[in-house]
């Protein structure tokens, strides 16, 4: 299912992920963590991938148009405490 959402929205639930949640989102979802960093706006595609997300300019950082919200959903689940972040040594 894709969705709409701003640019800043996007990075503001990034932000709010507690320490090793975008480990525990790549490693759930057999990514690597480059991939999910760049789902939440990062740009390192030498080790990462962009996976389904478009960015349009605008207000508020622009539009960003989401066509697969498993990642998004995970952040959320993380962020309500529905799902636990695992601890990394």
């Amino acid at each position: 299912m894709s969705t709409t959402i701003t640019f800043n929205q996007l990075r503001k639930i990034k932000d709010s992920l507690p320490k090793g949640a975008t480990r525990t989102i790549a490693e759930n979802l057999n990514l690597d963590v480059e991939t999910v960093r760049n789902y939440f706006g990062g740009a390192n595609y030498d080790r990462g991938k962009s996976i389904g997300i478009h960015l349009e300019q605008g207000p508020d950082g622009g539009i960003v148009e989401l066509d697969d919200t498993t990642i998004l959903e995970m952040a959320q689940d993380i962020l309500s405490g529905k799902k636990q972040v695992k601890e990394f040594a």
